[in-house]
């Protein structure tokens, strides 16, 4: 039998809290993450974060084993899936996971909706419901078995050394954390460190049959949004998490361990390894949010955008052809700044004493997919095509 104060402690106590450095941690990482929002404008954010997308789908599914490059994704959002049935496969997890995303951050569910059964059902549902049947089976001794979308587990699994509780406990397990991390024993920066915490147990119940990594990880991403941390879809924990892949999994293996010793805590799972895996969450997550902050400097983004329109007349960049003119890096870095730049600004900065010049320029960037328009009198907002990323973005994703 298993009950739910076998996933005790739920969170380090404050003495293991001040002795890790918990609460300082969540704190900058609270603070560092509100800045980010503070330096970009609303426009530019919303390009990010679709851009990212991406990205988060790549590394999350990179940690399970999938190795679909961020370039095929986007070609399969474009409709041109490879030849190759493996890696077509693959191209449609992605799609999913990121179609998942969009749900989400268009649901912007509240902290209670985010913890509840409900919602972690309907996230694997989500995910599980569009992939193809390749993807959908698992092995078993007794032969493959079918994923049910948005079903709890119905049989025994083990998880390398870890064997998680009966499938006949789960639901009551996932009903009983998600009550204790929604409720207000955790506030503040505290929330953080406790919804670390349940990215953790709730990967110890497993409650699908598969799955669960991504899920969880989605939800960790939203759960930590619904408590207030800023800015995430505009950095990616799973980037930091799939760079450190070996780790992640042995600081969850680890957490799986029951109590050592009467100097670990009192409950029935280690006290010591759930602080530092919630201590390896916040760093990771905080390390994310510093190299998204560093690649946005203003500084730092005029720089590179001025390098691209360079390497562009040096025919260096792959995918695109022709070179720009040196206007082109001002109007681009005044488009970050904006988000989006009115045709005029955007006409005054080519610096042409000619309309038709000024306007063939702009023409050609909206042509290159660096601005996009909703229409002829839209503003034109700045955008990130993949022949750009690894000037805007350097080492973002491979081949960056």
């Amino acid at each position: 039998m298993t009950s739910f104060l076998d996933l005790a402690p739920f969170v380090p106590g404050e003495e293991a809290l001040i002795k890790h450095g918990l609460l300082d941690l969540a704190s900058n990482l609270n603070r560092e993450s509100a800045k980010l929002t503070g330096r970009l404008a609303d426009e530019t954010a919303e390009t990010i974060r679709q851009h990212m997308a991406v990205v988060n789908s790549y590394y999350s599914n990179l940690i399970e084993g999938n190795r679909t490059l961020p370039h095929e994704i986007r070609q399969a959002q474009q409709g041109a899936f490879s030849h190759d049935p493996v890696t077509r496969d693959y191209q449609l997890e992605s799609i999913s996971h990121i179609a998942v995303q969009n749900w989400i951050k268009e649901q912007s569910p509240s902290l209670s909706r985010v913890c509840s059964p409900t919602f972690l059902l309907e996230v694997h549902e989500r995910f599980y419901q569009n992939l193809p049947a390749s993807l959908c089976m698992i092995k078993h001794d007794d032969g493959e078995v079918p994923v049910a979308p948005g079903a709890y587990r119905k049989r025994p699994v083990t998880v390398g050394r870890h064997f998680p509780p009966a499938a006949d406990y789960v639901e009551q397990l996932v009903t009983q954390a998600c009550e204790h991390y929604a409720g207000k024993l955790y506030a503040g920066d505290k929330r953080l460190i406790a919804l670390a915490c349940a990215h953790h147990r709730l990967l110890w119940i497993h409650p699908f049959l598969d799955g669960n990594g991504r899920v969880i990880r989605l939800w960790t991403d939203a759960a930590w949004k619904a408590a207030g941390l800023e800015s995430i879809g505009v950095w990616c924990l799973s980037r930091g998490l799939a760079r450190q892949s070996d780790t992640y999994k042995g600081r969850l293996a680890r957490a799986d361990f029951p109590r050592q010793g009467n100097h670990d805590g009192r409950g029935y799972l280690g006290e010591t390894e759930l602080a530092l895996f919630a201590k390896f969450m916040l760093e990771t997550a905080a390390d994310q949010v510093q190299y998204v902050s560093n690649l946005l400097d203003l500084g730092g983004m005029q720089k590179r955008i001025r390098s691209y329109v360079q390497a562009r007349n040096d025919s260096r960049v792959p995918g695109v052809k022709g070179g720009l003119k040196p206007e082109a890096a001002q109007i681009l870095f005044q488009a970050y700044i904006q988000g989006a730049l009115e045709r005029s600004t955007a006409l005054e900065l080519t610096g042409a004493t000619e309309s038709r010049t000024a306007r063939r320029l702009i023409k050609q960037l909206k042509d290159d997919g660096l601005l996009s328009e909703t229409s002829s009198r839209s503003p034109l907002k700045w955008e990130i095509p993949e022949h750009a990323e690894p000037y805007y973005f350097p080492q973002l994703a491979p081949g960056a």
